[in-house]
């Protein structure tokens, strides 16, 4: 690569990444966890509701079932983002860079994807703390992802 000065920013932005996504993916797991302890149980004999969702968290509102499980998406897609980036950083070459960027233009697209549910969730007001802080972490990663991709290509 032509330019080394990016590098040490790369590093900073994929640790931070990689810690991110992490976190996104505990907080949506605990999520995940909750809705199957405490989601819709039917028993034998009643029907179906009018309005079932397989997609029910009983601690949100009508979009946390689509923001959790594109939130556990992006984390998991981020996270193998992060390993590409640590190959990449690690050699730092024109070789390495397509395999480091498409994946993490792949993460970036899931982040976006899960951002947007975030936003109507928080448009729909009722969440709790956990899922506030999810929402939060995803509007950022979400630019920290980007500026991730921008420091890889310029780095080129």
């Amino acid at each position: 690569m032509a330019s080394t000065q990016m590098k040490p920013v790369a590093a900073l932005l994929l640790f931070l990444n990689f810690c991110m996504y992490v976190i996104v993916l505990g907080i949506g797991a605990w999520a995940m966890d909750r809705a199957i302890d405490y989601g819709f149980i039917i028993g034998p004999g009643f029907k179906l509701p009018a309005h079932f969702s397989p997609i029910y968290f009983p601690m949100g509102n009508a979009a946390t079932g689509f923001f959790v499980t594109f939130a556990m998406l992006a984390g998991v897609v981020g996270v193998a983002s992060a390993i590409a980036g640590i190959n990449h950083i690690r050699s730092w070459n024109a070789s390495s860079l397509p395999s480091a960027a498409s994946i993490a233009g792949v993460a970036w697209t899931f982040t976006l994807l899960a951002m947007g549910f975030a936003c109507k969730e928080i448009e729909l007001e009722i969440r709790n703390a956990r899922l506030r802080t999810m929402e939060a972490f995803l509007i950022i990663l979400t630019v920290t992802q980007l500026v991730y991709i921008a420091a890889i290509h310029g780095g080129a």
